[in-house]
């Protein structure tokens, strides 16, 4: 019988985490901020250019895509193309 196959996990830094954590906030903050100019149609442009940056950081960051096998990123991907095109 042959062995099962373990894949290496990437041990991440609690530094990366941080940094990661602090840009979200800082997201955060220019999306409340966003939220009080009158840009018109633009208004949702930016809350959701803001809103798609801020969810590409925890899927790369805090779900480990960043990390993971071309199929986990190809899925993702096409989880995106579907939100895309629904």
């Amino acid at each position: 019988m042959s062995e099962p196959t373990h894949h290496a996990h990437t041990i991440v830094s609690p530094k990366v985490y941080a940094v990661i954590f602090a840009l979200l906030l800082c997201f955060t903050a220019l999306t409340v901020f966003a939220s009080y100019l009158e840009l018109g149609p633009f208004n949702t442009v930016i809350a959701l250019t803001i809103a798609i940056i801020k969810a590409t950081l925890v899927i790369l960051f805090f779900m480990h895509v960043r990390y993971s096998s071309r199929l986990t990123k190809l899925t993702v991907a096409s989880g995106f193309f579907l939100l895309i095109v629904l």
